[in-house]
């Protein structure tokens, strides 16, 4: 059995940690079955924005009479375009590959493993400890237990991305990010987009005015069934028949692809972690303190696997402090503050901190600013009808509670509020702040403004 002073399980954000210990000179193994890069590299946030990005454009290109300019797609390279993704992610993930090869401290399992005692491994025939283990092993598509499903050959966000043949018509089972994502990828190429949603309205993990506004817009552009319940899954030749059952009416929906976005469960049950006395929640995923510690003695646990907040932005912030708890030996205890998040879809959605039905829920005093995009100089120059800026101050302090943006380049905006927050500053830090005008930016300043105190 070989002993190590480091493992750290999953090749993610957890690498941040790897090469830094082995930096350090310690001895340090690496297990993971996939290519290197982890979820996002792979099959996630890296590939599916290269793919958006051409998403865009075609987007762009079709709203252009809008600006006095007539223009039409002739084609649509579809291969090409999911190629161009993933040679770039099949690249680096392979160059990272090769540098933790030639690290001399560092040992790559490239494996599927499975713990079998407290920071003990067993990987195919051979057995590894460790003095230190890092759980960094993200999740996995959900598929749910419905009939037919499993018969049927559906793709989840894993193969979405890679597809080389473009859908003429996709059912997209589920209602959240990742299905608004591909919806407007797929969508804005040309694919007909039916969506199958149990709840009233999409993403609704967002502020509820957001997720309103942003289910009306793909109305418009999509089939979109909500209070749907898909029952049933069977094939016709190639074509899927999805059975939903609504409140007032059953409706069989016919498409040649099927995608189940139906959210992400942990890998624990692959790992075994409990055989490791790393306990897990109700769902599966690691159980962690403020300093990321597990349940088993020199155990963390980072990312996705850990469920707290499911973005690679947030692992990364978890590997630094992984490294210093672990590596270092220095507890710290891990800042969430304004962890923030965005939707790469059409309209764009970003967030940070609280939204309004939690503010109600906490029944917190705050007072409310809002500011349309297109009362702006640059939202009128973009035409964006739609956007807006919703946010949320303290009524004492005055400090930002949290903002919610859904419009033009709404995670690039968000940052201003995030820094704002960050810094523990009151929301007239924006209001003082001169603004290039007339940036788009101004809509943010403008929410400010507009707060009723």
């Amino acid at each position: 059995m070989q002993t190590f002073d480091l493992i750290v399980i999953g090749a993610g954000s957890g690498l941040n940690i790897s090469s830094a210990a082995a930096e350090m000179g310690m001895k340090v193994a690496i297990v993971e079955k996939g290519p290197m890069g982890g979820t996002c590299l792979n099959r996630g946030c890296i590939p599916s924005k290269i793919l958006i990005e051409s998403a865009d454009v075609a987007e762009t290109i079709r709203k252009s009479c809008l600006f006095g300019i007539n223009s039409k797609i002739s084609s649509i390279d579809f291969k090409k375009i999911t190629s161009r993704a993933y040679h770039i992610v099949d690249k680096e993930a392979k160059e990272i590959e090769e540098a933790i090869i030639e690290n001399k401290n560092t040992t790559l399992f490239k494996a599927e493993a499975k713990f079998i005692a407290e920071r003990t491994l067993k990987i195919g025939s051979e057995t590894i400890k460790g003095n230190k283990v890092v759980i960094a092993a993200g999740t996995r598509p959900f598929v749910p237990n419905l009939e037919g499903l499993k018969d049927v050959d559906y793709i989840t966000s894993d193969e979405a991305l890679r597809l080389k043949k473009q859908p003429k018509t996709m059912t997209i089972l589920g209602g959240g990010y990742i299905a608004a994502e591909l919806a407007h990828f797929y969508g804005s190429l040309g694919t007909r987009i039916n969506i199958v949603q149990r709840g009233k309205l999409l993403i609704p993990a967002e502020d509820t005015e957001i997720s309103q506004k942003f289910t009306d817009i793909f109305r418009k552009k999509y089939n979109i069934l909500t209070e749907f319940d898909a029952m049933k899954f069977s094939k016709k030749g190639k074509n899927f028949i999805v059975a939903a059952k609504g409140k007032k009416q059953n409706k069989n929906i016919i498409s040649d692809a099927l995608l189940v976005a139906t959210g992400r469960i942990p890998n624990t049950d692959i790992l075994d972690v409990k055989k490791g006395n790393v306990e897990t929640d109700d769902k599966g995923f690691v159980k962690t303190n403020e300093f990321l510690e597990t349940t088993a003695k020199s155990t963390w646990a980072l990312g996705d696997i850990a469920g707290k907040y499911m973005f690679k932005h947030s692992a990364n912030l978890e590997a630094q402090y992984a490294y210093s708890n672990a590596v270092l030996n220095q507890k710290v205890k891990v800042d969430y503050n304004a962890m923030p998040h965005a939707i790469f879809s059409s309209p764009q959605v970003a967030g940070v901190g609280l939204r309004e039905q939690d503010l109600k829920d906490k029944k917190i005093g705050y007072a409310t600013g809002r500011y349309d995009f297109i009362k702006s100089g640059m939202g009128l120059a973009l035409q964006d009808k739609e956007g807006f800026v919703r946010i949320f101050a303290d009524r004492k302090t005055r400090k930002i509670l949290g903002c919610h943006i859904l419009g033009t380049d709404a995670s690039t905006l968000i940052h201003e509020i995030i820094i704002a927050m960050k810094a523990g500053l009151a929301a007239d830090a924006i209001s003082d702040a001169v603004h290039v005008h007339p940036a788009l930016s101004e809509v943010v300043q403008r929410a400010v403004n507009n707060i009723e105190w």
